[in-house]
């Protein structure tokens, strides 16, 4: 009912009357009443004006499920949605209500999470009303070994997205960072669970930075935002309901076809590791070398003076030889 009143308000520019939305819904005008302030507790900004009714003031950063669920044009992906405007950690919920009965495509998105992590435990800052943090479900038949291929894949339609909405030039760290100007504006955390050759599912775990007008004294050499680059706000909704878009179309192609080559020809051209100089870091020890390729399964081809390894992400961190970020 909420919705519809919401929808009644949208589609009238002048003031309609809680008779009138009483009327054509048959409900009463209490009834009506606790809709709007149920629509104002949302963000919505209502004017009520006795004699003339309520006005609704557009406003085109309102965020909730509702606003996210009518830009989503997918057949499965974010087809249920789990909508919070505050939570600790949008994966640590998925994880919680994960069973055999949640679908394949179930979103949990947040306006602002109070614990947000990225890779290697790192905090993800997750300020309300500036960035999209986002789980979702996924149940992906493949073997256990190439699950790295989801998080690779996410990758580029991120990078797609962002992209195609805003123009700008837009790039892959290695493994899972997306990189506007050489800095972060986006992380993806892939957390699964398998048995000993299958996965049971993955939760794809995305923070971007859209709206965020500013970031600390330590992020803001290595962090930016949409925002920052573009110097206007982005509607947070669309970007989501255009990645699923493009994340959908790959992945169950990806699924049906069993074959990463083509998306990793596009991964690599996205890539700005590739062929560079850098140096891996773990809580061991630092290698120096170069990177010459990157494998089917997302590791990269690290030479260096003495020999040729495979690196998988798991528990390094990429550098420049210097130890910057980028």
């Amino acid at each position: 009912m909420t919705e519809k009143i919401l929808n009644i308000l949208k589609n009238n520019k002048e003031f309609t009357s809680g008779e009138k939305i009483a009327k054509s819904l048959n409900i009463t005008r209490a009834a009506v009443w606790k809709n709007i302030v149920k629509l104002k507790s949302m963000g919505y900004n209502i004017t009520s004006v006795t004699n003339k009714g309520y006005l609704l003031i557009e406003d085109s950063d309102i965020f909730n499920n509702i606003e996210i669920e009518k830009e989503i044009n997918t057949f499965k992906l974010g087809k249920k949605i789990y909508y919070f405007d505050e939570i600790n950690s949008t994966n640590e919920y998925a994880k919680k209500i994960i069973n055999e009965s949640i679908e394949e495509g179930t979103l949990i998105v947040a306006n602002s999470q109070t614990n947000g992590k990225g890779r290697l435990d790192r905090q993800w800052i997750s300020n309300k009303g500036d960035g999209i943090f986002l789980s979702l479900i996924l149940r992906p038949d493949i073997e256990l070994f190439k699950i790295t291929q989801i998080t690779l894949l996410a990758g580029i339609c991120i990078c797609n997205t962002i992209k195609n909405i805003t123009g700008l030039d837009v790039k892959i760290k290695w493994p899972n960072d997306i990189i506007i100007d050489n800095k972060k504006v986006c992380g993806i955390l892939t957390e699964i669970n398998a048995q000993i050759d299958r996965v049971s599912y993955v939760i794809l775990g995305i923070g971007i930075n859209v709206n965020n007008e500013k970031f600390n004294v330590a992020l803001e050499d290595k962090a930016t935002s949409i925002f920052l680059q573009l110097g206007k706000n982005i509607n947070r909704q669309k970007v989501i309901a255009h990645f699923l878009k493009e994340f959908e179309n790959n992945y169950f192609k990806y699924i049906k076809e069993k074959n990463f080559a083509t998306f990793l020809d596009e991964y690599k051209k996205l890539c700005i590791n590739l062929g560079k100089e850098c140096k891996i870091v773990s809580s061991k020890k630092e290698i120096v070398g170069k990177v010459i390729d990157i494998s089917p399964l997302g590791e990269i081809i690290f030479k260096t003076k003495d020999e040729i390894l495979k690196i998988v992400s798991g528990e390094v961190s990429l550098r420049n030889i210097d130890g910057s970020y980028i």
